[in-house]
């Protein structure tokens, strides 16, 4: 059985993936919106990657005998002043998420719960290539910087990203 305390620090990350979801669909609607469908593609795909995040977190939480309590989730932002501020807003969200894991981490070692602490590592492993991910596409439009003909570019790029399920099934 879970204790209580990693029992509600594992639903609040829960419900915070499932926030970053709701965030990057926005951003997607955001990108269809001025009309950068490669960009909209990444953000869907990164949707379907944090919803993975939360199922997994969901999983966790039943199969260690936990309850799921899913809270209200709080409205994303709706409108970015470029591309670039977008990934900005990007790279600074998953720092935050870095941090929330870390500190999930540090709790399961303050709990000696060794279990949690296992189950934690593959979200360590999976936000630094996160953080990886976002300062990527920030730098490539730094670089871009007013060059429609490298945006389009950039768009047709981030137009192929397409969703892989982790290997680890135990979403």
């Amino acid at each position: 059985m879970i204790k209580e305390k990693i029992q509600n620090a594992l639903n609040d990350q829960l419900n915070a993936e499932i926030y970053s979801a709701y965030l990057y669909l926005s951003m997607a609607a955001y990108f269809h919106s001025i009309n950068l469908k490669g960009f909209a593609n990444w953000m869907e795909v990164q949707y379907q990657e944090e919803m993975t995040h939360a199922m997994k977190f969901y999983n966790y939480l039943l199969q260690r005998g936990g309850r799921v309590i899913l809270k209200a989730i709080e409205s994303p932002p709706v409108e970015w002043e470029s591309p670039l501020d977008a990934f900005k807003a990007v790279y600074a969200h998953e720092q935050k998420v870095t941090g929330l894991i870390n500190n999930l981490v540090e709790l399961a070692l303050e709990e000696k719960d060794h279990a949690t602490h296992i189950f934690l590592q593959w979200f360590v492993t999976e936000q630094v290539e996160e953080e990886e991910s976002a300062d990527e596409v920030v730098q490539r439009l730094l670089i871009i910087g007013d060059s429609k003909h490298g945006m389009f570019m950039l768009d047709r790029e981030l137009g192929m990203r397409t969703f892989t399920p982790p290997a680890d099934d135990s979403q």
